[in-house]
């Protein structure tokens, strides 16, 4: 599947890398990366550990250096087939670390005017910035206090409010709300989002942690072994994926085999699902020239259906074991016709585990034709 490119614009990309690598040793832990990040777009890194993800980030920071391949900002090249062209600190972005990088013998208010100070601000410009900044994530009234006497969530605001007072053209943040309890992810989350809104800057945000970049980003570039699978938008993310193994990374669903028989409308083919007796017929969407045959397909909990067992039309399964989920419950089945668990969504009132029962499908994604 190509990769969905972001919308034109008269603006050069804010961040460009063309056939970036970067090996450690032997292995490459970036291999001949494409990306491309908009103006004011907020763009997700999501993989599992040892992807390259925060490699990639390092890289766009200026604190590490490829070895093959281009890197711009603003249209500006920052490092080229190995050579660092611009260092770090002159490179104008804005950094947001997982582990804060307050500097503990600075009061709030002096750490969010650091970088300021550096850069040679006037005084009266910095303490508007700073008090704005401030303003803005809520911590105006702690100007004064150390890093040791804020919470874990105050301390990542006064490290946003950073970045903000600095107004950078690129923001990177690097897992910023891992060290933070599910509640204060959510509303730090809800914050990040709304500054970038505001500020206009791009945004490039590592994390392992699915919801959060399907709740914060405009696209999400998914990574395995130092390449991007696919990158596009979360819904297409999750509705489409590329290929068998994003399938399985993003989200919960089952990847069974199929049989294309026919075309039906636009984007759209009916398939044989199952193996043996157990054989239905269904309509499920297709990416462009899908061609009759055999193919994979994934399945996500909510394609599924829950009827009476012996239902025509329907597929045997056993109910394995069930999850509460507040509005209903995710049942995990098992069954002749697929060689892993199947997901599906129900209401509250479930099957139980040991029940048997059938299954009907209702939609589906085909995957891609590998090449």
């Amino acid at each position: 599947m190509t990769p969905r490119a972001p919308a034109a614009s008269p603006l050069p990309d804010a961040i460009r890398l063309e056939a970036v690598t970067r090996r450690h040793g032997r292995k490459a832990a970036l291999d001949r990366v494409d990306l491309q990040v908009m103006p004011g777009e907020f763009v997700a890194l999501l993989g599992p550990s040892g992807c390259g993800k925060t490699t990639l980030l390092r890289l766009v920071a200026g604190l590490d250096g490829a070895d093959e391949g281009r890197i711009s900002l603003a249209g500006r090249p920052v490092d080229r087939d190995g050579r660092v062209l611009v260092p770090a600190e002159a490179r104008g972005v804005g950094m947001v670390f997982q582990s804060y990088a307050l500097w503990p013998q600075m009061t709030v208010a002096r750490n969010v005017a650091y970088a300021l100070e550096r850069a040679r601000r006037a005084p009266a410009e910095t303490a508007a910035l700073v008090a704005e900044a401030l303003a803005a994530v809520g911590l105006q009234d702690r100007a004064g206090a150390m890093p040791d006497a804020l919470s874990g969530g105050q301390r990542q605001r006064v490290a946003l409010a950073r970045v903000l007072a600095a107004r950078p053209p690129v923001v990177l943040m690097d897992e910023p709300l891992a060290n933070l309890d599910p509640h204060l992810r959510r509303g730090i989350g809800e914050e990040i989002r709304r500054l970038h809104d505001a500020t206009g800057a791009a945004t490039l945000y590592v994390t392992h942690d699915q919801a959060e970049a399907m709740a914060l980003a405009d696209r999400i570039a998914v990574l395995k072994a130092g390449r991007i699978t696919q990158i596009d938008t979360p819904e297409a993310v999750y509705d489409r994926p590329a290929d068998a193994w994003t399938a399985g990374f993003i989200g919960q669903g089952a990847v069974l085999p199929v049989t294309i028989l026919r075309a039906e409308a636009e984007g759209r083919a009916r398939a044989r699902i199952g193996t043996g007796p157990d054989l239905v017929e269904a309509v499920l969407h297709v990416p462009p020239g899908t061609a009759a045959g055999p193919a994979l397909a994934v399945f996500r909990p909510e394609h599924l259906v829950p009827v009476p067992r012996g239902t025509t039309g329907s597929l045997p399964a056993l109910v394995d074991r069930r999850v509460f989920e507040g509005a209903g419950r995710l049942l995990w089945l098992s069954a002749p016709w697929s060689p892993e668990p199947v997901p599906m969504r129900t209401g509250r009132e479930a099957p139980r585990p040991g029940d048997v029962l059938g299954v009907v499908v209702r939609d589906g994604w085909v995957l891609p034709t590998p090449g």
